[in-house]
C-alpha cells in the first residue's frame, strides 16, 4: 500500500535527510498519511484530552521530517529549500504547496541526481 509505505520511507528511512530530491508522489503520500492521522486524532480529542495530548505529540514527532521531505521536495523541484521560510508568511503555506506540486526537473540538477521512485 503506498500510502504506508511512502509514510514508512520518510519517517524511518530518511528521517533527517535535508539533502537530495524526492519524487513528487513520497511528498504527497506522506502529507496525505499525516492528515488522515491528525484529522483522526483530532476528532478524537474532542472526547478526551488524552488523544489532544497523543496529537500534540505526534505533530512534534513529524517536525523533522516533514521539514526534511519538504526540503528534498523543493530540491527536485529545481528550488532551494530557503523558500520554506515562506511558511511564516501569512498564506506563504499555499505558496510552498503550489512548489511542492510542480514537477520535478528530469536527469540531474544542482541538488542532485534524479531520485529513486517512491516505495509502493
Amino acid at each position: 500500500m503506498p500510502l504506508i509505505e511512502n509514510w514508512k520511507l520518510v519517517v524511518l528511512q530518511r528521517y533527517a535527510l535535508f539533502e537530495g530530491r524526492s519524487r513528487r508522489a513520497e511528498f504527497w503520500w506522506y502529507a496525505l498519511a499525516n492528515f488522515i492521522v491528525a484529522v483522526v486524532l483530532l476528532a478524537l480529542a474532542a472526547t478526551s484530552s488524552f488523544f489532544f495530548v497523543l496529537y500534540v505529540l505526534w505533530a512534534l514527532a513529524l517536525i523533522v521530517p516533514s521539514l526534511a521531505v519538504a526540503f528534498r521536495r523543493l530540491h527536485d523541484a529545481g528550488f532551494s529549500a530557503w523558500l520554506l521560510l515562506l511558511l511564516i508568511v501569512p498564506f506563504g503555506g499555499i505558496a510552498v504547496l503550489v512548489l511542492c506540486a510542480l514537477p520535478g526537473t528530469a536527469g540531474p540538477n544542482q541538488h542532485g541526481v534524479e531520485p529513486l521512485p517512491a516505495a509502493g
